[in-house]
């Protein structure tokens, strides 16, 4: 199995320096589902990343399509949008070796993506079910605490927001916000209006996706 060559940098991130260089990637998937939603949530995010967690992120972040081997040089990709999703087999197998090589995908549903994102899902780990996960994962509670889990950026469905998590060997592999519009609290103010603070709670909660990814999540990866 092929080792992502992002590992090499947990060395340099799970002793707190942060000092190299990476790129973070939109994903780009069949279907017909506008996987370009959201243009200005990533930038936004990564500058908010590097500003107060120290990280050193490409500005502008990638966009990589789900078969492609240029997946395996991200160490965490984000997938969002509205509509139709599909994986076809060679997507489904490449998505499964990239996770399991130590990467990361956040989906965040941009309304209308929930039963798209979970039977392709089913094609990638056939044999998982996404669980919701405890308010006290550590997701949940790196610099930002979020005792209740995730922020409410948008109603839809008058719901409350759900994380759910497929979890490799005790791993979480894939990180599904839903109900929760997460992407849209990182994008310019003026695009969708949210309030500042709602901005904010969005940004931290991105902020410590990308934390957990790359301390926590990247010793265990390189313990494996």
């Amino acid at each position: 199995m092929r080792r992502i060559l992002f590992l090499f940098t947990f060395l340099f991130v799970a002793n707190g320096l942060f000092a190299q260089s990476y790129q973070i990637a939109l994903l780009k998937y069949q279907g017909g589902g506008d996987w370009y939603a959201n243009p200005t949530s990533l930038p936004n995010l990564i500058a908010f990343c590097n500003k107060n967690l120290g990280t050193n992120i490409n500005a502008e972040p990638a966009t990589v399509e789900v078969g492609s081997p240029e997946l395996f040089n991200y160490p965490f990709l984000h997938m969002t949008g509205h509509g139709n999703v599909v994986f076809n087999q060679h997507d489904a197998d490449n998505l499964r070796e990239y996770l399991l090589s130590g990467g990361f995908l956040h989906i965040d549903d941009n309304y209308g993506m929930d039963p798209f994102v979970r039977s392709e899902l089913k094609k990638v780990f056939p044999e998982l079910d996404l669980v919701e996960l405890p308010f006290s994962h550590p997701i949940y509670h790196q610099l930002y605490n979020f005792p209740q889990g995730l922020p409410k950026v948008h109603e839809h469905d008058n719901k409350a927001p759900q994380g759910f998590g497929l979890v490799y060997k005790g791993r979480l592999v894939v990180f599904y916000t839903y109900e929760c519009d997460l992407g849209d609290g990182w994008e310019d103010p003026e695009v969708h209006k949210d309030s500042e603070e709602v901005r904010l709670k969005a940004l931290q909660m991105g902020a410590n996706m990308i934390s957990y990814v790359f301390t926590l999540y990247g010793e265990d990866s390189l313990s494996n």
